[in-house]
């Protein structure tokens, strides 16, 4: 008697069930529900899992078919389309061996050695020429599993494919595979070590660019074989593609170290040392307006300021677990008084110190210190970008010590200070609830408090928020909020963390209603995070051109010629008393030419004056965007001054 094979049930995204035969793939269950779909289908997301179109379906698995419209599917077809430019490259520069090519955010990139060949503009334009060939050939892409991994290993190293065996050796127990890339008679053109997924053929891939190169090292290690990365992207249609092209335009033009030569910013210096930055007076003077608005917005918040060293002995870091969990991102030690110290990467055990130095009551709490902290912190050069990637940064780091009944309140005062400073910025954002990961510190029941603390405050102002299942640190739930700025790209924001881990380190505590120790609640909170990566974004948030309150000249006061001096200098002086940042310019350059140049430096308003002016007792207008805008007398240009640096009008 045959065997009658058991059918395969699996659940659709609206909940219908579908009965497949065994070994039957995600291909053939879209077959199954329309010739169109099967047409269209380019993947499947299987248990939340993206797969390739042929794998093999069992029962109790939840599949999404993916077509193009779904936003899952730019994984495969990235993934595809960094196969098909490793294929060309190694067509173009036979010579060349392929390293790693992953997708990245809106793209991907692949590394390569080309011994004795430096990639140009004109290499890429050849590469692309070729990509498009081989799209055209719609060549299948054919998942295979390696059968003997030794004899692979020896076909990768004669073809001198020597970055591919090493990844393979490292693999040999992981059930590695390739993906052929094979023609129209089922010949494999050419094959790569990858674990999946991808398109089931290069037809689908119509859109994409190569957007640069630049140098990489071997596993990011220093020591080894100097690599070239190409980065591009490619996306479902052209549309979509000049779209992104055109953002990357955009951001480019917004690029905060370009701006900073324009500007007059902000500058590292080589006989100090990368990720060091020294703050211009013009950045320096938005920093002190951000920092003097923060203050204020944490005096209303009942904060308190404090201070802590920059330095500390290593014993207070082997308290807190730094050196144990997270040395490789500290700076050496010092040797001071034959005893290891070394610079704080965080601030958060110097504020426990200041709360450890007496006992707390129940009545002191809750208790919230508030920081602009310099922190150290060692980043491989490779990954140090501008003001966003650094060493040394100042963090507005805050901890809160309070009872377990007063957390939920404390988390809803936390949310509201984020809204209303990144508001204040111009900042749209989205919040997600970070969960406990498979390592955590901490009882189930102090895990459950402190991540119900976080979302009921998030539910109670009516937040929408995502769930980052298992996202959050060893050692506590956090909320993460994402930035939207100006072009809509994401950045880094507020993070809030209920710690589990330094309280009972430092014996954290104070003595109840009851009259008995108990453990205090901490937590973490960063609104700007570190402030220089916080203004590095406001630089390309704002394209340069921040905001009158913000800005470090305010007004530029422009004499037409040398008799209108006196006048200038009083207009000048007026406003500085009324706390106006004013700058005279009073070169013997043309008025023309001089507002030009204010408008280079991006200055909000500039007031020219000349003899109409002088006689009447007045000044003329101009905006950097609006151009003129009027005549006024001083209290007239005062009273609109205040009104929009006091409503921080965008």
């Amino acid at each position: 008697m045959s065997k009658v094979e058991t059918p395969v049930v699996v659940t659709l995204p609206d909940g219908a069930k579908k009965e497949l035969q065994a070994g039957e793939t995600a291909a053939d269950l879209a077959k199954s529900i329309s010739e169109g779909l099967y047409r269209n289908c380019v993947g499947a997301l299987i248990n939340d899992q993206i797969k390739d179109l042929h794998t093999p379906l069992h029962t109790g698995d939840k599949v999404k078919l993916l077509t193009a419209k779904d936003e899952e599917s730019l994984e495969l077809l990235r993934h595809s389309t960094a196969h098909v430019m490793a294929e060309a490259v190694q067509s173009v520069f036979p010579e060349a061996r392929i390293a790693i090519g992953p997708t990245i955010k809106d793209g991907f990139y692949y590394d390569f050695e080309i011994p004795g060949h430096t990639l140009s503009i004109e290499d890429l334009e050849k590469i692309e020429a070729k990509m498009k060939e081989i799209a055209k050939e719609n060549q299948q892409i054919v998942r295979f599993d390696i059968p003997d991994v030794d004899k692979q290993l020896e076909e990768f190293r004669k073809d001198g494919e020597k970055f591919k065996a090493e990844l393979l050796e490292e693999h040999r127990d992981h059930n590695p595979t390739l993906y052929l890339m094979k023609d129209k008679d089922g010949k494999v053109i050419w094959n790569d070590l990858c674990a999946g997924p991808h398109l089931p053929s290069t037809k689908h891939i119509k859109a994409f660019k190569l957007l640069k190169v630049s140098g990489s090292y071997w596993r990011g290690d220093e020591n080894r074989e100097n690599l070239q990365r190409i980065y591009a992207t490619a996306w479902w249609s052209k549309q979509d593609l000049d779209d992104h092209l055109t953002r990357l335009e955009e951001a480019e033009k917004r690029d905060h170290r370009k701006l900073s030569k324009q500007l007059d910013l902000f500058s590292v210096h080589e006989e100090v040392g990368p990720g060091l930055i020294f703050w211009h007076p013009n950045l320096a003077t938005v920093r002190d307006t951000i920092e003097e608005n923060w203050r204020k917005e944490h005096r209303k918040r009942g904060y308190q300021f404090v201070y802590t060293p920059h330095v500390a002995s290593e014993d207070l870091y082997k308290i807190s677990g730094h050196l144990e969990n997270y040395a490789e991102n500290m700076y050496a030690p010092m040797d001071i008084d034959e005893h290891p110290y070394r610079c704080k990467p965080m601030n958060c055990p110097g504020h426990i110190m200041i709360y450890k130095t007496k006992l707390r009551s129940y009545r002191d709490l809750p208790l919230r210190y508030a920081e602009l902290g310099t922190v150290y912190r060692y980043d491989r050069s490779g990954v140090l970008h501008g003001m966003l990637r650094v060493r040394g940064f100042s963090q507005d780091d805050s901890h809160i010590f309070c009872t377990p009944e007063q957390l939920k309140g404390e988390i809803d005062g936390i949310l509201d200070l984020i809204d209303k400073l990144m508001t204040t910025f111009g900042y749209t954002y989205k919040c997600y609830l970070s969960t406990r990961p498979e390592k955590y510190l901490g009882t189930d029941e102090e895990w459950e408090l402190a991540t119900s603390g976080l979302e009921e405050a998030m539910k109670d102002r009516g937040i929408d928020y995502e769930i980052d299942e298992g996202g959050g640190v060893f050692y506590a739930p956090k909320i993460d909020v994402k930035l939207f700025d100006a072009i809509g790209r994401e950045w880094q924001g507020p993070t809030i963390q209920g710690d589990l881990n330094l309280p009972p380190r430092f014996d954290v505590s104070y003595i109840g209603e009851d009259g008995e120790k108990h453990r205090a609640i901490m937590i973490h909170r960063a609104v700007l995070g570190s402030m220089e990566r916080f203004v590095g974004g406001l630089i390309e948030h704002y394209a340069g051109a921040f905001p009158l309150w913000l800005a470090p000249t305010q007004v530029l006061v422009l004499p037409i010629s040398d008799r209108h001096q006196e006048f200038a200098s009083k207009v000048h002086q007026q406003l500085r008393d009324n706390e106006i940042r004013a700058h005279i310019d009073n070169r013997s350059e043309t008025v023309n030419y001089r507002i030009r140049e204010g408008q280079m430096q991006q200055i909000p308003y500039m007031v020219v004056i000349g003899d109409k002016e002088e006689a009447e007792g007045k000044v003329a207008i101009r905006h950097r965007r609006d151009g003129q805008v009027g005549i006024l007398s001083v209290d007239e240009l005062l009273a609109k001054l205040k009104s929009e640096i006091d409503s921080k009008e965008q």
